[in-house]
């Protein structure tokens, strides 16, 4: 590969702005929503859908309902997004609160990751 492009494209990389935020996990059958904070949306959504599917998921919970109902029986959403303007600061604080907003604004909700 071209020396200028792959610096290109490490740049772009760098400087990309993938959509922060709270995502969820919700069981249809129980009712069951597991919330957790996103750097990445789309990278969480596929992460904790992998280790559903494999039976490697830290989340007990989630993992024995993924197990007992099925994929087809859960739905992901994003739940709140945060809006942000440099990629390279860290909004971890500010996912963090957005998350317990969340946990005390939403029935039957638990955190995700534990």
């Amino acid at each position: 590969m071209d020396m200028n492009r792959k610096k290109q494209l490490m740049e772009d990389y760098k400087n990309r702005h993938p959509e922060m935020g709270i995502i969820a996990f919700k069981c249809g059958e129980t009712g069951e929503i597991f919330l957790g904070i996103s750097k990445d949306t789309k990278a969480d959504y596929n992460s904790n859908r992998f280790k559903l599917l494999t039976q490697t998921h830290p989340n007990k919970r989630m993992k024995e309902l993924w197990k007992k109902y099925g994929e087809s029986n859960f739905e992901f959403s994003v739940v709140k997004i945060l809006k942000y303007e440099d990629p390279q600061k860290d909004y971890t604080d500010k996912l963090e609160a957005m998350l317990e907003e969340c946990l005390d604004s939403i029935e039957n909700s638990s955190i995700i990751w534990k």
